[in-house]
């Protein structure tokens, strides 16, 4: 909802009464065109409007104004026209000062606080009502009306009245900068979290059509309430869109923890493994710990040569101590498996000679930690075409990372879309991001 206070009267209500019609000289005449205005309603409407007048040219000047006089003066005047309201464009017009009168009041109360005036606005809610059923009112003042109807049907959790009211004043064709996003909460407060989202990516659409990004808060406000409603494909969804329009290393780094590690998501020590790798790429580890988590697990799943490398990286990027630490045991851990086992051709030879892909695809993990990625890919798919790996969608799922690392996008994003299966397409899905929307390297 908008936080500033709305002045009614300074709007599509801020009408003037019309001068009298001249006499008719003959009867012959055709009726004078406009509002059809009585004599006795015209002699006390008057008064009335220029009281109006008065108080409204004293709040533009300032919200603190004391105008508590000048509101003891208008209101006998304003109930006066009421009184002698006749014919319908009478009515019409009494409506207006009652509008802008109670208006008035809410405003003298208020001085410039929007929460007092918040509290007092459902006296509003009458003559806006009377207004917008009246059919002396133009589209665009309906469409102003409903408006500010469906703003005080929110403020009170009638979400669902809100959500009627804001759509009558879009189609009434009220343009309010904040109308999109009012229907879009009004909804999702009122339990239809999809039609509210729905709504939203609808306004997204719009701002990227006009050359513009959506605000960064639209996102956050999605991933909120996705998240608070357990939806998590579409907290998933959401997620990605936010880091696509705002990639920044926290973004990656808020999206990628919450969902490999934080969330309520289960993934194997190996599947965290191709988070990290993520989160590496994207310059989204944090510190010290970080680095000493992902180093862990890559060693006790026999993949030392990236340990090493890991480490090697965070302290170059001065985020890990260059001795000591937990890191350091893992570095000269590492370095001892590294030393025996040997070098990594021998174990390349060793996997073409067994009868099953389990050694080629754990040899292709350990090429693709040395940044080998043209050997890791020939091992995966020597792996798989032996058969016998336990873990199909893994290996495939490192020949698109392996790709992507060498910079042949293309072919990584043939890869990750062939994984059709939880939890390897949602890590596969992040990774197609970061080959979109964050200029992946080019070979």
């Amino acid at each position: 909802m908008s936080a500033r206070i709305a002045l009614l009267l300074m709007g599509a209500t801020a009408a003037a009464l019309p001068t009298a019609a001249p006499a008719q000289k003959k009867k012959q005449e055709e009726a004078p065109k406009g509002p059809q205005l009585s004599p006795e309603f015209r002699k006390a409407a008057v008064p009335a409007e220029t009281a109006i007048r008065a108080i409204r040219d004293k709040q533009r000047a300032s919200l603190a104004a004391d105008v508590t006089a000048d509101l003891a003066v208008a209101e006998p005047l304003v109930a006066a026209a009421e009184a002698a309201a006749k014919t319908e464009d009478d009515i019409y017009y009494k409506q207006i000062f009652r509008l802008q009168i109670e208006d008035q009041k809410i405003q003298a109360a208020a001085k410039g606080n929007v929460a007092i005036y918040r509290q007092r606005e459902s006296a509003l809610v009458a003559p806006l009502t009377a207004l917008l059923a009246n059919p002396k009112s133009s589209a665009s003042d309906r469409g102003t009306y409903a408006n500010r109807l469906g703003e005080i049907a929110y403020e009170t959790k009638n979400y669902a009245e809100a959500v009627r009211l804001f759509e009558l004043a879009r189609t009434s064709g009220y343009a309010g900068p904040n109308l999109g996003l009012n229907i879009v909460r009004a909804k999702a407060e009122g339990g239809d979290i999809a039609g509210g989202l729905a709504a939203l990516k609808q306004l997204i659409d719009a701002e990227q059509a006009a050359g513009r990004k959506a605000p960064e808060s639209w996102f956050l406000y999605a991933r909120s309430k996705t998240n608070s409603a357990k939806m998590m494909n579409d907290l998933l969804d959401w997620s990605r869109a936010w880091v696509a329009a705002y990639p920044t290393e926290k973004n990656w780094r808020e999206a990628l923890v919450f969902y490999g590690f934080a969330g309520p998501y289960k993934l194997d020590k190996r599947e965290r493994i191709d988070i990290f790798r993520l989160l590496r790429v994207t310059k989204a580890l944090s510190d010290q710990n970080d680095y000493a988590e992902y180093a862990q697990d890559l060693f006790d799943v026999g993949l030392p040569q990236e340990a090493k490398a890991v480490i090697d990286e965070g302290r170059a990027a001065g985020k890990v101590p260059a001795t000591g630490g937990p890191n350091g045991l893992i570095y000269a851990d590492s370095l001892k498996t590294i030393q025996a086992d040997g070098p990594l051709d021998a174990l390349a030879k060793r996997a073409a000679a067994a009868p099953t892909g389990v050694l080629a695809a754990a040899t292709g993990d350990a090429f693709l930690g040395s940044a080998n990625y043209a050997r890791a890919i020939e091992l995966y798919k020597l792996a798989m075409s032996k058969g016998g790996v336990a873990k199909p969608d893994e290996v495939t799922m490192h020949i698109g990372i392996a790709q992507a690392l060498s910079g042949d996008k293309a072919a990584a994003k043939a890869t990750f879309q062939t994984l059709t299966r939880p939890p390897r397409q949602e890590i596969a899905n992040f990774w197609l991001l970061w080959i979109d929307s964050v200029a992946a390297p080019t070979a």
